[in-house]
């Protein structure tokens, strides 16, 4: 068994402007640092893109009404992570979590600068789409 943290905020905005702007993935250069350092290029069904850790392929699930954007990043080995994303309603806004599993590698350091990666990028995201008008996020 893996430790895992859940990671999460709120974003004042409903949860289907969440989900269609953090489900595209060409949008993660503006929102996701700990992922994606330059523009996302499809590859059939994938993606690729250069992350702080190298050239990574990026499979999300597919478009659904449920706000379920679990994605699996592959690494230029072929090892494959995966990461489980969602968007929930949450009062008149949403709560947007991301399930952070410690690879069996990693010390507890490695894995707390991780979660603070993470948790990074979800205030990009919520600053991003809070700063837009409800109708342009």
């Amino acid at each position: 068994m893996q430790a895992v943290c859940h990671v999460s905020t709120y974003i004042a905005r409903s949860p289907e402007a969440v989900y269609v702007f953090a489900s595209d993935p060409r949008n993660l250069p503006q929102w996701a640092a700990g992922l994606a350092r330059s523009d996302v290029c499809p590859s059939g069904e994938d993606w690729m893109v250069d992350a702080p850790f190298g050239r990574v392929t990026i499979r999300f699930a597919r478009t659904n009404e449920f706000g379920v954007m679990d994605h699996d990043v592959t690494l230029d080995s072929g090892v494959t992570f995966h990461n489980p994303m969602r968007v929930v309603p949450n009062g008149e806004g949403s709560e947007f979590i991301f399930t952070l599993f410690r690879r069996d590698d990693m010390t507890e350091d490695q894995f707390d600068a991780d979660r603070q990666a993470v948790e990074a990028d979800l205030a990009s995201l919520k600053a991003l789409l809070e700063a837009k008008p409800e109708s342009d996020a």
